[in-house]
């Protein structure tokens, strides 16, 4: 607490909070040995909790089965520093002992396989959230980032329906905006948008930050956004911080509620790894700015000074992704 920089009031409630992350790419990319930094990293700025990327779209049945056992695996051979997320006891016991509670999801629901059989075993391996798709098109849907804007599939429906059968989130990041819609219309109770920034408050070109009818949407659901800290999304370059991040924060909270806000920082470990995304050209220059999950304490600390409750503080931080987590999670 003492290298955090903020003032005592700040520092005391930062660390006090649930401190959760709803998106952390832990795939292996680039220089592998970063990503275990990382969460070193995270738990030392006060994070309590992060849900991690284990698949994407590109990943399919098999390899998506074996990164869990491996994962698993290693977390479970590190057991005195890091808590594997079955149930909110765990997250709440974590915090208590002072390790980092981890979780999963896949960003896609190609891991799926088309089997619809596969999301309650998934959910029962850890995985507590899929987004319906990846940038792309799938058989669920359009990702944001498709030249077509078509709704949800047939297949997408049942996938929806079992996903929130089991106790699964259901999440719209990255997700087409007609195919998003549809799954709000379809889905009874809350429905995330894991990872998104505000598109009325920077609008970097790619789809990714959402529109105020999406936002009003996953409020009028009961759900959550998570404000992300991946600078194209957040501000121009050149001019990101945790005051740019606040925008975001203050934007959603102004339109739809600071209980339907979260964080979830998308920090990609290794910068200058560079893999090509023709679709997605904003992404093919490193280093990108990101915020780094040491000045998550700053956060904080403008949350107090631009006069946010200590209750809203708590929400944004982490209780708002618990508060869903103990509705839906079975």
């Amino acid at each position: 607490m003492s290298d955090w920089n903020v003032s005592e009031e700040a520092a005391a409630l930062h660390a006090d909070a649930l401190v959760w992350d709803m998106t952390f790419p832990f795939r292996d990319f680039g220089t592998v040995e970063l990503k275990w930094s990382a969460l070193e990293r995270m738990q030392a700025s006060g994070f309590n909790m992060v849900s991690l990327t284990l698949a994407i779209d590109y990943n399919g049945l098999a390899d998506t089965i074996q990164t869990i056992a491996r994962e698993l695996a290693w977390f479970r051979r590190h057991s005195d520093k890091y808590v594997v997320v079955e149930s909110v006891d765990d997250i709440l016991r974590a915090k208590k002992a002072g390790k980092l509670a981890v979780g999963f999801h896949f960003q896609g629901t190609n891991p799926v396989a088309q089997d619809i059989n596969m999301v309650e075993l998934y959910y029962r391996l850890g995985i507590r959230h899929m987004l319906m798709c990846y940038n792309l098109k799938n058989a669920v849907g359009d990702g944001c980032q498709e030249v077509t804007d078509a709704g949800l599939s047939r297949y997408g429906r049942s996938l929806v329906t079992e996903m929130r059968r089991v106790g699964m989130f259901v999440d719209v990041a990255h997700t087409g905006h007609r195919t998003a819609m549809d799954v709000f219309e379809l889905a009874e109770g809350p429905v995330i948008i894991s990872h998104a920034n505000a598109r009325a408050v920077r609008d970097p070109g790619d789809s990714r930050n959402v529109p105020d009818e999406q936002i009003k949407a996953c409020a009028a659901s009961g759900g959550v956004i998570g404000v992300i800290g991946f600078g194209p999304n957040v501000s121009e370059k050149g001019k990101l911080s945790t005051k740019a991040l606040l925008r975001h924060i203050d934007y959603m909270a102004e339109l739809v509620g600071p209980q339907h806000v979260g964080i979830a920082l998308d920090y990609v470990y290794d910068n200058e790894y560079n893999r090509p995304n023709p679709w997605n050209p904003i992404y093919n220059t490193r280093p990108i700015e990101q915020i780094e999950p040491e000045v998550m304490p700053q956060l904080t600390q403008d949350m107090m000074d631009a006069g946010y409750s200590e209750t809203d503080i708590r929400g944004i931080l982490g209780e708002n992704w618990l508060r869903l987590a103990k509705q839906l999670w079975r």
